[in-house]
C-alpha cells in the first residue's frame, strides 16, 4: 500500500511540474501581482484537481468513454476558454502594470484569482487525462473511503504546494523587475502560447 502511495505522488508531481497552462498562467499572475496572488491561484488549481480526482474516481472515463459527445464537448469548452485568456493578453499587452515591491497585497480578490485558477486548471486537458487513466489505473480495485481521502489530499498537496513554490520563486524583485521591461512581449508570448495548446486540444485526437 505504502508502496502504491509512493508511486502515485511521484507520478502524479511528474505531471504536476511538466510545464502547461497552469504553469503559464500562476508565472504570469506571481510576477505581475505578487506572491500572494500567485499563491490565491495554486489554491484555484489544487480545487480543480480535487474535482476531477473526485470525477474520476466516480468514473469520468467511463462517461468519456459511453459518451465521445460530452468529452469532445469538454474539450471544446476548455479550448475556448485558453482562448479567451490568450485574447485577453494580446490585448492588454501594451498596458502598464505597476510592479509594487515584493511582498505588497494585491490588488485583485482571493476570490477572483482562485476563480482564474480553478477556471484555468478546468481547462487543463493534462489534468483530466492524468485523472481518467493513469491515476484511476494506480488504484486498486475497491480502494476503501480512507485510501480514497488519503489519495486526494496527496494530489490536491502536490498541485498547490509545486505552483505555490513556483509563485514565490517568480515573484522575487528581480523577475518582476524583468517583467515589467519585458511586459508587452512577455504577454504576447504567453498568449500565443495559451491559443497553441487551445488549438492542440481541438486538433489532437
Amino acid at each position: 500500500m505504502i508502496a502504491m502511495l509512493i508511486g502515485i505522488q511521484l507520478t502524479h508531481l511528474l505531471a504536476v511540474i511538466s510545464p502547461g497552462p497552469s504553469f503559464v498562467v500562476v508565472t504570469r499572475v506571481a510576477i505581475s501581482t505578487g506572491r500572494a496572488a500567485g499563491v490565491w491561484t495554486a489554491l484555484g488549481f489544487a480545487i480543480g484537481t480535487f474535482i476531477y480526482g473526485c470525477a474520476a474516481l466516480l468514473g469520468l472515463k467511463s462517461l468519456f468513454a459511453a459518451f465521445p459527445f460530452v468529452y469532445a464537448t469538454a474539450r471544446v469548452v476548455a479550448a475556448a476558454y485558453l482562448a479567451y485568456i490568450a485574447i485577453m493578453l494580446w490585448r492588454h499587452a501594451r498596458d502598464p502594470i505597476p510592479v509594487a515591491p515584493a511582498g505588497a497585497p494585491s490588488t485583485q480578490s482571493a476570490l477572483v484569482l482562485v476563480r482564474r485558477g480553478l477556471l484555468t486548471q478546468l481547462s487543463n486537458p493534462k489534468v483530466a487525462v492524468f485523472m481518467g487513466s493513469i491515476f484511476v489505473t494506480l488504484l486498486p480495485p475497491r480502494p476503501s473511503a480512507g485510501l480514497i481521502a488519503i489519495l486526494l489530499a496527496i494530489v490536491v498537496i502536490n498541485e498547490f504546494g509545486w505552483y505555490a513554490l513556483v509563485a514565490c520563486a517568480v515573484s522575487r524583485p528581480g523577475p518582476r523587475q524583468v517583467y515589467a521591461r519585458l511586459k508587452r512581449h512577455i504577454d504576447r508570448v504567453t498568449g500565443a502560447v495559451l491559443a497553441g495548446l487551445g488549438v492542440k486540444l481541438i486538433v489532437a485526437p
